[in-house]
């Protein structure tokens, strides 16, 4: 077996343990945020934290097996070590920026659902009356 199998087989072995670690934790602890932004819907935040899981694993597994292959052969051990920082440290970027991309979004959403409910800012200090002259 020569130093780019090995590289593929590290990096595989590397990648996809941590894609499924951090969406187990996502999902886990996900769900109280999830909960928040769609107003406390129990049923609609678990569907929606299950179907993020479903679109994290997707989107990331087949960014971690289209970005498998390797521009050029490795010719030795620190070359293994090169690669592989680079593929992993993308591929845990990637994760990061789906992650704060979803934090980001959400969150918008939770603001909304916030004002939606929120008492008026200010308390009325007079009536105004309406003219109802047809």
């Amino acid at each position: 077996m020569n130093l780019t199998v090995i590289t593929y087989v590290l990096y595989l072995a590397i990648s996809l343990p941590v894609t499924v670690w951090v969406a187990r934790t996502l999902f886990k602890h996900g769900g109280v945020f999830l909960l928040d932004c769609f107003g406390g819907d129990t049923k609609l935040a678990e569907s929606v934290n299950r179907l993020l899981v479903v679109g994290f694993y997707l989107v990331n597994i087949g960014f971690i097996t289209l970005y498998l292959k390797l521009a050029n052969a490795i010719a030795d051990v620190p070359g293994v070590f090169e690669a592989l920082s680079t593929k992993v440290g993308t591929a845990l970027l990637v994760l990061g920026g789906m992650h704060f991309f979803n934090i980001y979004v959400f969150n918008r959403m939770r603001k909304r659902t916030l004002l939606e409910t929120a008492p008026p800012p200010v308390t009325p200090e007079r009536r105004v009356r309406v003219a109802t002259d047809v």
